[in-house]
C-alpha cells in the first residue's frame, strides 16, 4: 500500500488526459486515507422512487429465471407482488416513524430468499 500511495502522488493532474485511476475500498487500515482524501468520490446512490426501486431488482434477473419456475405464469405475478412489496418498504423508510411504528429492512438478501422460495 505505501507504493500504491508514492504511485498515486507522482501522477500529474492533466485535465486534457484521458488518463483515469478508479479506485474502490472497503474501511480498512491498511488503505491509505491520503489516496482516498486527495480522490473525487463517487458513491452509489440507492434508487429512488417505487418504480426505479422495482427496476433495480429486475434488471439483476435473469429472463431465462423465469422459465426454471414450475408454473412461470403464476410465478410472475407472486414475484411482481413480492418486488412491489420490497420497493414500498423501502420508500417508507425514508418517513420514520410515520412510515413504520417498527423499524424493519426488507433487504435485497431478504427479497432474493423470498424469490427463491416462490421457486
Amino acid at each position: 500500500m505505501p507504493i500504491l500511495d508514492a504511485l498515486v502522488e507522482e501522477v500529474e493532474l492533466d485535465r486534457t488526459s484521458a488518463f483515469r485511476l478508479w479506485l474502490t475500498t472497503m474501511p480498512t487500515n491498511a488503505f491509505p486515507v491520503t489516496v482516498v482524501q486527495n480522490a473525487v468520490k463517487v458513491t452509489a446512490e440507492p434508487p429512488k422512487g417505487i418504480r426505479n426501486n422495482m427496476r433495480g431488482f429486475y434488471y439483476t434477473f435473469e429472463n431465462k429465471q423465469f422459465d426454471e419456475a414450475k408454473k412461470p405464469s403464476q410465478f410472475r405475478r407472486l414475484l411482481w407482488g413480492l418486488v412491489f412489496f420490497n420497493a414500498l418498504v423501502l420508500e417508507r423508510r425514508k418517513f420514520g416513524p410515520l412510515g413504520w411504528n417498527i423499524p424493519y429492512e426488507f433487504s435485497t438478501s431478504d427479497l432474493r430468499i423470498s424469490k427463491d422460495q416462490l421457486l
